[in-house]
C-alpha cells in the first residue's frame, strides 16, 4: 500500500487549499483515513479521521474549517481546507490504516502567509 499526498502551496491567510492523498493498494479493507500535520518546532498533531468511510472528527482547532472527502472511483482521499491561518502551517500528511498497519503519505508542505 502506498500514498502520494499532493495539493500543499502558499496560500494567503483566509484562503483556501485542497489536499489529495491518492491510495494505490486495496482501498475497500482500509478502516481509517485522516491527515496528521507537523508545524515547524512542534510534535505531530493528528487533525482529522475517517472511520470505516463514514464517521468523521477534527481536531478543535480545524473543526468547521477543514473536511474530509472520498473519491472511492478514484481511490482518492481529499482535505478541504477553507479560512486558513498563519498558524495552519504545516507539513500536512495522510495516512491510511488497514487492520493494525498504518501507511503514510510523504507529506506536503502548506504555508499560510501574506
Amino acid at each position: 500500500v502506498q500514498l502520494q499526498a499532493s495539493g500543499g502551496g502558499l496560500v494567503q491567510p483566509g484562503g483556501s487549499l485542497r489536499l489529495s492523498c491518492r491510495v494505490s493498494g486495496p482501498f475497500d479493507t482500509i478502516t481509517v483515513l485522516g491527515w496528521w500535520r507537523q508545524a515547524p518546532g512542534t510534535q505531530r498533531e493528528l487533525i482529522a479521521a475517517l472511520t470505516e468511510f463514514t464517521n468523521t472528527g477534527y481536531a478543535d482547532s480545524v473543526k468547521g474549517r477543514f473536511a474530509i472527502s472520498i473519491d472511492r472511483a478514484a481511490n482518492t482521499m481529499y482535505f478541504q481546507m477553507n479560512s486558513l491561518k498563519p498558524e495552519d502551517t504545516a507539513i500536512y500528511y495522510c495516512y491510511a490504516d488497514i487492520g493494525h498497519q498504518r501507511y503514510w503519505g510523504q507529506g506536503t508542505l502548506v504555508t499560510v502567509s501574506s
